[in-house]
């Protein structure tokens, strides 16, 4: 089959890969109708997540056509259309029975590499090193998923591919980044980063009662495209960050922050940021915290921080006095989407929320490498890429 593969810092490769197989009779095997690159793949494509070897298959936003199914399937038959949540859970573990579906303890084979980064290890994913499980990802023509009873949603009749692809990833991710600000009637909440987390969590923040999201970024399109959600927008190269959120609040801060970007925030933000981007050219740091500390000063007195944006490592100069001193709440997560699909396919059942208005590319597998580039160069007004193998 055809795959999109990894070979290095910003080398994507259309190749012919060993088509998968059976391995477990949990296992299903679907013909891939739709896959998306992600924000998060572009981590992988610049080099900045480690544990990925040559010739690893890409992706981890797949949905398709069940054509295979092992004997201890009982939910799935061939034919089902399906999305697959890019998070891998066993369904019957003690995280998994609590609905913490990525902290999954059984599916991530490589677990004892992970802990000695991070002290434990979370589920196994789609496409996403040799850290979390060095599973084959779904920017294929086929793609195998483990766990078939637990993960996949089956599509109702008269949604199309691109209405329900995102449920595999992003939408619940934004979704989960407003749920956890536990918006209250009047409150405001300001998101980093328009890219399509950003763009989900804006609408998501509203579907939850937000009277006011402010969007951060300065990507035109990605700008106007939070304006046409209903956000009103910064431009952090045009204007301070802290200062017009401050004068849009009264001095008291946003009610919840959230940071939809991560680790490879723009350099070129404040002198901060640069410095980040030298500590981790010099190997004197994983991870660009950036948006993370303008994101704790931006909040009022015991708000709330929601962090959605992948970071891998270490984080510098976090200001956890102004944290601790003025209240605030952490809450993030890899987002358990077991535990969001069934709701959010019924809101784009009722349609409450179509997810494809962030769709701006589509392409095959064999312009997967040209959009890869594109993509990360945020090149004609590109927010997101979908490829139909």
């Amino acid at each position: 089959m055809k795959a999109l593969t990894w070979h290095g810092k910003h080398d994507i490769r259309c190749e012919s890969v060993p088509d998968p197989r059976l391995d477990d009779e949990r296992d299903i095997i679907i013909k891939v109708t739709a896959c998306a690159i992600c924000g998060s793949d572009l981590h992988l494509y610049d080099g900045v997540m480690p544990a990925m070897e040559s010739g690893d298959i890409m992706g981890h936003e797949t949905m398709g056509e069940v054509v295979e199914v092992g004997k201890g399937v009982s939910r799935l038959a061939v034919g089902d259309r399906v999305v697959v949540p890019f998070t891998i859970a066993c369904g019957e573990c003690f995280f998994c029975q609590r609905g913490f579906f990525s902290g999954c303890e059984r599916t991530n084979p490589d677990r004892s590499k992970v802990t000695k980064l991070w002290g434990n290890s979370p589920a196994g994913l789609f496409g996403y090193s040799h850290l979390l499980g060095g599973y084959s990802g779904g920017q294929a023509e086929y793609l195998r998923v483990p766990y078939g009873d637990v993960g996949p949603a089956k599509v109702p009749n008269g949604l199309d591919d691109e209405q329900v692809l995102f449920l595999s990833d992003i939408f619940p991710t934004g979704y989960m980044a407003a749920e956890f600000c536990s918006i209250q009637q009047g409150d405001t909440i300001a998101i980093w980063g328009c890219g399509p987390v950003g763009q989900m969590a804006i609408r998501s923040a509203f579907l939850l009662g937000a009277e006011r999201v402010i969007a951060i970024d300065t990507v035109p399109t990605r700008l106007l495209l939070a304006e046409a959600g209903g956000a009103e927008t910064v431009n952090f190269l045009e204007e301070d960050v802290y200062d017009r959120i401050m004068e849009m609040t009264r001095g008291r801060g946003a009610d919840a922050c959230i940071d939809a970007v991560g680790t490879e925030a723009e350099a070129s933000a404040s002198w901060a940021s640069r410095w980040d981007r030298i500590k981790v050219a010099t190997f004197m740091g994983t991870d660009r915290p950036h948006v993370l500390r303008q994101a704790i000063h931006c909040c009022r007195n015991f708000g709330t921080v929601s962090i959605v944006g992948v970071y891998g490592g270490y984080l510098d100069k976090i200001p956890m006095g102004s944290a601790i001193n003025r209240g605030l709440t952490f809450k993030m997560a890899q987002t358990p989407v077991q535990h969001y699909l069934p709701m959010l396919m019924e809101r784009i059942e009722k349609g409450e929320i179509d997810p494809s208005f962030v769709v701006t590319h589509r392409g095959t597998l064999e312009d997967g490498p040209d959009l890869y580039k594109l993509f990360r160069d945020k090149q004609d007004s590109c927010v997101k890429v979908v490829l139909k193998p």
